[in-house]
C-alpha cells in the first residue's frame, strides 16, 4: 500500500515539461520564422519550460551583437496550458505576453511576430 501512495506522489510530482520531443518542435517552427533569418536561435530547457535565445543581429538591444533573450515558454501544470513571455530589455525583465492552451498556437506568434515583440 505505502509503494503505491509513494509512486502516485511521484507521478503527480513530476512536471511533463520540458521534454526532448517539445524542445525540438521549438527548434524546428524556429526555422521557418519571418524576421532575422540569418542568425540561428538556440532554445534550452529550463525548470517548467524552455529559453529562446539569439545572437542580436540587429544590434538594436546589443551594439556587439551577443546573446540575447527572444522568448520564455512556461507550462502551467495546473491549468494545463502555456505562458509565453516576451523580454523587456529596457529593464532587463520578463512580461507575460498571453497564455494558451497548446504550444502549437505559441509557435505561430513566434514564427510570425507581427508586434515585433520577440525579434526585435
Amino acid at each position: 500500500m505505502n509503494c503505491r501512495i509513494l509512486a502516485k506522489a511521484t507521478v503527480m510530482a513530476h512536471s511533463p515539461q520540458p521534454n526532448e520531443m517539445d524542445l525540438k518542435r521549438i527548434e524546428r517552427a524556429l526555422v521557418n520564422r519571418k524576421r532575422y533569418r540569418y542568425v540561428s536561435p538556440m532554445v534550452q530547457a529550463t525548470v517548467n519550460g524552455y529559453l529562446i535565445t539569439s545572437p542580436c543581429c540587429s544590434r538594436n538591444i546589443d551594439p556587439d551583437g551577443g546573446i540575447i533573450d527572444i522568448a520564455r515558454l512556461e507550462f502551467m501544470a495546473e491549468e494545463q496550458g502555456w505562458r509565453l513571455y516576451h523580454k523587456d530589455h529596457k529593464t532587463g525583465a520578463w512580461s507575460a505576453y498571453a497564455d494558451y492552451p497548446a504550444l502549437r498556437p505559441i509557435l505561430a506568434v513566434l514564427r510570425d511576430d507581427p508586434e515585433r515583440r520577440f525579434w526585435q
